[in-house]
């Protein structure tokens, strides 16, 4: 596997254009279907009363981009974003290494909605990058793994289970998509390479430990200090 550095380099270095492509070949147009905001429908959860209950929405997103939402929408940090579970024990404590959004009690995004029976983005002008290239990531190490198939010969284009696939898409459409791919690619990578050089293990007393570009912090964005 190569480094987080060289695959930076990878990252910066890939062809908007050819990405492009490949997002039109294959086609895509959001059909509003909620799906990717909402929590998983398929039971897999065993709630505290032994009953089954959805995966709750899961998308990362970069400190950054929850600063933008709390100034945008003027919720407080953990109103917008929550420690990402993985590396977290059933009573939520450990440390995590990334954020995600904020759900709702039933494990929807928080900035989801529906509006004449269709999903809306009550932050859609604002929402974060994998958001933004959704059903859509490349498949580089470091970055968000892709869990769908490859839509280019080379393999770096993976798009994820969305019925909005194979529909027609402008070529504009492609190359702005396109360029948000390429975007989040090399903000991934930025990030996991910052974190591995500020990482200092830390040893919480309660609750989690996100360890971010920024530093280590509490689940509310202050500053952990142990």
């Amino acid at each position: 596997m190569e480094s987080l550095d060289a695959e930076l380099e990878r990252a910066r270095a890939l062809d908007e254009a050819a990405l492009a492509d490949a997002i039109e070949t294959i086609g895509f147009e959001c059909t509003r279907c909620g799906e990717c905001c909402t929590a998983d429908p398929k039971p897999t959860v065993d709630d505290e009363d032994g009953e089954q209950a959805a995966d709750p929405h899961t998308a990362t997103v970069f400190p950054g981009e929850v600063r933008d939402l709390t100034n945008e929408t003027g919720r407080a940090w953990n109103d917008v974003a929550r420690p990402m579970p993985y590396g977290l024990d059933d009573s939520g404590e450990g440390e995590t290494f990334e954020w995600a959004l904020q759900t709702t009690a039933c494990g929807d995004c928080t900035f989801y909605t529906e509006k004449n029976g269709q999903g809306a983005c009550t932050v859609h002008e604002d929402r974060p990058l994998i958001c933004e290239t959704y059903p859509f990531s490349v498949a580089l190490g470091g970055t968000s793994q892709p869990m769908g198939e490859a839509v280019d010969e080379s393999g770096m284009v993976r798009a994820h289970e969305c019925e909005g696939l194979g529909r027609d898409i402008s070529r504009e459409d492609a190359e702005v998509l396109a360029s948000a791919l390429k975007e989040r690619a090399v903000r991934e990578l930025e990030e996991a390479i910052a974190v591995r050089d500020n990482y200092e293990p830390a040893r919480p007393d309660s609750g989690a430990v996100v360890h971010d570009s920024e530093g280590a912090k509490r689940p509310d964005g202050t500053p952990y200090e142990g």
